[in-house]
């Protein structure tokens, strides 16, 4: 493959990808670009195509960098089954009405530049800055976080139609599709699986019913670009009307993993969530604050089923699942 070309996955072994030949060869790449969007690369020239990310079946990332007078990169997100056009225009949407760079806010999302529906793709515009997820752990942490808290109840607000809901009834389904799966691997913990599933269904009927709002509903700490003073909202793909505290909850959910699997203690971030969580209810209204509550500990719940799929993580299952016992006893 040309040398400018890093595949790391070897796409195009795979007879089905084979749509994505042209999309990693150089020259075809940079005839498209200058075919069709010449003042996006305006006096540049294809520097290298990578491959960053990719799920079997499902999708992958590919950025394409340019050289020249300025060096500028794109994303290229490709969806296997067919080009998601959905996500671009709500995107576009986004950055047309209060989300790009000029945002006053410096809440933004990645400026959406192309479709190559030959390629099953869309293309934004690569932001520079540094994930929340790295920010979190260090004296920045506190400081990001009413900020994080700010850019979902941004997202809340944008009065967008979506054809898509997210119901608590669905937020149950996939933990009992999902936690099966772990007694499977672990069957002497199926008696504690079926007592989390059973408490999860009792939680959830003390569950108020708020308005629903267009929410992220994969909103956690790699969602979110800092740079300097500005904000990112990144992959918007399940966008869909739901409850707002989902997304608070989710997030909160993923910084106590990512509290136990890198600093080897739940609470070792509970600063960090605090800030975040007071800051949304503040912006939100006190009536979230047990919404928030319930989906952070279903969250936590479907955490043990994920620990289960990365090697690395399964170590943490057990640690997760007596997390989840305790609080569920105790909300």
């Amino acid at each position: 493959m040309n040398n400018l070309v890093k595949d790391p996955f070897n796409l195009l072994s795979d007879p089905n990808l084979a749509f994505l030949g042209d999309a990693l060869s150089p020259d075809k790449v940079e005839q498209m670009f200058k075919q069709f969007y010449p003042w996006l690369v305006k006096n540049s020239s294809i520097c290298s195509i990578e491959v960053i990310r990719y799920k079997p079946q499902k999708r992958c990332l590919i950025e394409y960098s340019f050289q020249g007078k300025n060096k500028i990169s794109f994303l290229g997100k490709v969806r296997f089954k067919g080009t998601d056009t959905n996500s671009y225009y709500l995107q576009q949407y986004l950055w047309q009405n209060g989300f790009n760079d000029q945002s006053l806010d410096h809440v933004s999302v990645p400026e959406p530049v192309a479709i190559f529906p030959q390629w099953k793709m869309w293309l934004q515009r690569k932001v520079p800055g540094v994930m929340a997820t790295d920010l979190l752990t260090t004296s920045e942490g506190i400081n990001i976080a009413p900020k994080i808290a700010y850019t979902a109840h941004k997202l809340h607000q944008l009065r967008r139609e979506s054809k898509r809901y997210h119901r608590i009834a669905d937020e149950l389904d996939i933990l009992h599709q999902k936690l099966p799966m772990v007694s499977q691997l672990y069957p002497h913990w199926q008696t504690r699986i079926n007592r989390i599933l059973q408490e999860c269904d009792r939680l959830v009927k003390n569950l108020p019913s708020l308005p629903p709002l267009g929410i992220h509903r994969d909103f956690y700490p790699d969602q979110i670009i800092i740079n300097g003073s500005r904000v990112y909202l990144l992959d918007l793909d399940l966008y869909c009307h739901g409850d707002p505290s989902l997304d608070i909850g989710n997030f909160l959910a993923h910084i106590t993993e990512y509290s136990l699997r890198t600093l080897g203690h739940f609470a070792a971030l509970k600063q960090q969530e605090i800030a975040l969580e007071n800051e949304f209810i503040k912006l939100a209204g006190e009536h979230t604050r047990e919404p928030i509550k319930i989906y952070k500990l279903l969250t936590l719940v479907r955490h043990i089923f994920l620990s289960t799929q990365f090697p690395e993580r399964s170590i943490y299952t057990e640690a997760l699942m007596q997390l989840s016992e305790e609080q569920l006893i105790n909300i």
